[in-house]
């Protein structure tokens, strides 16, 4: 069931978008006694909600000015490459344009409940479910949504003393004109969705309005990592309190070498050896921000601590499938590209790679500085043969078109390394695109799974919720 949208009773809503946060917005605005004219050019998707029961309206036939807000669908363009036909319309009529995390930030207001927000360019999602995590293994009442997984309006209702932990993109900051979080955290900038949002500077300022309304009594976490971030903590601590953090800066307030998170205020720290799901100097970044958040919500370092370890992380993103003997097996499908596959090289020391599929453009030529931890490739789909021009003279490789040919031919080397590597990573990091075999990177790392677990004497990691 939906969060009702009291907060709109009595006024007349347009909503454009209906998939499935649109509809829950809808329910949400219906449930809170508000008018809603609901709209979707694609048919389909406007036939089904109209089957459903929903308010469908054309809204092309619309006055807008008899709507008091029109709330927009994130994917939906707001400003670049252009203002969408219905956005034109709603800024015509002077009609506030706001998304469906307005709508619950809204419904926060004044019920007693937490806001901890998250945005940045990489690491967001990863964050937002480790913070979720830590926070209700310690008993917090927590409810995380968003962009990562369940719609805003889809999270139980606020009562005093939840926690609300919602990953924000910058299409969702965009249209939250009222966001103040208790906690807000910005974990790195770089070039990202700029035909959204046209350049470096306007997707940098959409992100520091996570901090534009925030005062003394609210916590901003910004990284140092990036000269883009460094710049909107030092214009936020002007005006808020500000936890910095980085895995580089020695004078932020919270560090971490990869090893240890630690705190400079007072010395304390929380080790991140037992943190399985955290390996890799950018799940370091991660776990600084988390640690922001659980200090901020009253955790000692013990809660903190066991919050990490019990940490299961994300499907697709590093995760540990299974293990025999020395040997793990790692699925970080989410890899599509040579950046997203740099986090995971780097987190390793020996290497058994499976890689491959749709090259992005420059390949893999930027991990060079990698292939020396690679004991041997194992390369599928239709680019395999470009990866191994660039592997040549560089490691050993093989090419092995599927996935389960892949999985096998690499567990058994492992099986038989003779190195002495206290650990083996058997790990899919494509570094390309999945749908020359696949539909998208969930369903090969679905197929990683399942041929990883047929293998004999693999134990399954086991996921702790």
């Amino acid at each position: 069931m939906t969060i009702a949208a009291h907060s709109f009773k009595g006024k007349t809503v347009g909503v454009f978008g209906l998939g499935r946060s649109g509809h829950a917005t809808v329910d949400a605005l219906v449930r809170g006694g508000a008018e809603v004219l609901a709209w979707d050019d694609a048919p389909a998707a406007a036939d089904k909600a109209r089957a459903e029961g929903l308010p469908v309206v054309n809204l092309h036939g619309v006055d807008f000015a008899t709507l008091d807000s029109f709330v927009l669908s994130p994917g939906v363009p707001l400003t670049h490459p252009e203002p969408h036909w219905s956005v034109k319309k709603a800024l015509a009529c002077g009609v506030e344009i706001i998304g469906d995390t307005e709508i619950l930030a809204r419904e926060l207001a004044g019920t007693g409940a937490k806001l901890v927000a998250i945005t940045g360019t990489n690491g967001k999602s990863t964050t937002t479910a480790l913070a979720g995590h830590v926070l209700a293994s310690a008993g917090l009442d927590v409810a995380v949504g968003g962009n990562i997984g369940t719609a805003a309006l889809l999270l139980p209702a606020p009562v005093a003393g939840r926690v609300y932990v919602i990953e924000l993109s910058s299409y969702q900051i965009d249209l939250m004109p009222s966001l103040k979080p208790d906690v807000g955290i910005l974990m790195n900038l770089t070039p990202d969705h700029l035909e959204r949002h046209g350049d470096m500077e306007h997707y940098a300022a959409v992100k520091a309005r996570m901090f534009a309304l925030q005062d003394e009594n609210d916590l901003a976490g910004i990284s140092l990592d990036d000269e883009w971030c460094a710049q909107i903590a030092a214009a936020t601590a002007r005006h808020t309190s500000l936890s910095s953090f980085s895995v580089n800066a020695a004078d932020a307030t919270i560090t971490s070498d990869g090893d240890t998170v630690t705190d400079t205020r007072d010395g304390s720290s929380v080790p991140l050896s037992q943190a399985r799901a955290l390996r890799g100097a950018h799940n370091a970044q991660n776990a600084c921000a988390a640690y922001i958040i659980a200090h901020r919500m009253g955790l000692d370092t013990d809660q903190i601590e066991q919050g990490f370890n019990s940490f299961p992380g994300l499907e697709h993103r590093m995760e540990e499938i299974g293990s025999a003997g020395r040997v793990v097996f790692i699925n970080d499908s989410k890899a599509t590209n040579a950046d997203a596959a740099e986090k995971a090289l780097s987190s390793f020391e020996r290497i058994y790679w499976i890689a491959g599929g749709q090259t992005k453009q420059g390949g893999i030529d930027t991990l060079q500085a990698h292939f020396h931890r690679i004991a041997k490739a194992y390369l599928i789909g239709q680019d395999a043969a470009l990866l191994a021009d660039a592997l040549e003279d560089q490691a050993p490789y093989v090419i092995c078109e599927t996935m389960a040919a892949a999985v096998r031919q690499a567990a058994q080397d492992a099986a038989t390394d003779s190195s002495d590597a206290d650990e083996l990573a058997v790990l899919l990091s494509p570094a390309c695109a999945s749908f020359d075999q696949y539909p998208n990177f969930e369903v090969r790392g679905d197929d990683f799974r399942t041929c990883v677990l047929a293998l004999d004497g693999v134990r399954q990691q086991t996921r702790v919720a």
